[in-house]
């Protein structure tokens, strides 16, 4: 069962994995090209970002290894769900984001879809891959806040 979306809520999909497997760098708002059938299924939820990467070839900017699943109501022309999918940037911010990969070792990651005037955006992260210590100080940091606030509550 899709989730239930409020009218006015925008976001059709996050990835929550990618702030605890990575430390983002910085980020930028990109479009994607999709077809018909593809945003109706993003209406209803039906996206996994998990595995999702971009890669710059030949100067344009590719969404690789997202799913979004084959809109039930659709035909047997519907598209793939794991195709790669064309990023809509401006080609410096393109040139910019190869720049920092090749030179800096950096990973491009998709962290959120939603809408914008109707027109589905992409926030993309330049991203460093985090040591398993790393990962273990966030979640010692988390749960020291955590109580720390039931401590003032008291």
């Amino acid at each position: 069962m899709p989730p239930t979306r409020k009218p006015g809520d925008n976001l059709l999909a996050h990835n929550r994995r990618a702030r605890y497997e990575y430390s983002i760098v910085e980020s930028l708002e990109a479009g994607i090209e999709l077809t018909g059938t593809e945003v109706k299924s993003l209406r209803t939820g039906r996206i996994q970002l998990r595995d999702g990467y971009v890669r710059v070839e030949n100067g344009q900017a590719w969404l690789m290894q997202v799913n979004i699943a084959s809109y039930q109501h659709g035909n047997r022309n519907n598209p793939e769900p794991e195709r790669r999918r064309r990023l809509l940037l401006h080609k410096r911010e393109i040139e910019y984001l190869d720049g920092r990969v090749r030179t800096q070792g950096l990973t491009i990651i998709p962290l959120k879809l939603y809408l914008v005037r109707n027109r589905v955006k992409v926030e993309i992260g330049l991203a460093r891959g985090k040591k398993l210590w790393d990962k273990r100080q966030d979640v010692a940091k988390r749960d020291a806040e955590r109580d720390m606030e039931r401590a003032i509550k008291r």
